[in-house]
C-alpha cells in the first residue's frame, strides 16, 4: 500500500493556504511535506520520495506566480 498520498494532501493544503493569503501556514505545510518525505523514506527505503521535492518545486513556482496578498 502506498503511503505517499499524505504528500498530496499536504500539497493541496499548502496550495490553498498560499492562494488564500496564509503564507505562514503555507511555509509550515512545506516543512511538513519534507518531514513526511523523510519519515516515509526511513520507513521504506525503496519508496520514491522525489515526489515531495517535485511538489515543493511546484509550490515555490506558484508562490512566484501569485504571491499572497
Amino acid at each position: 500500500m502506498r503511503n505517499d498520498w499524505i504528500l498530496d494532501v499536504l500539497t493541496d493544503l499548502r496550495t490553498f493556504a498560499e492562494l488564500n493569503g496564509m503564507p505562514a501556514t503555507a511555509d509550515h505545510l512545506s516543512d511538513a511535506c519534507l518531514v513526511v518525505a523523510v519519515e516515509l523514506a526511513n520507513k521504506d527505503p525503496e519508496a520514491q520520495v522525489d515526489r515531495a521535492c517535485q511538489h515543493e518545486i511546484a509550490n515555490r513556482e506558484l508562490s512566484r506566480i501569485r504571491p499572497a496578498s
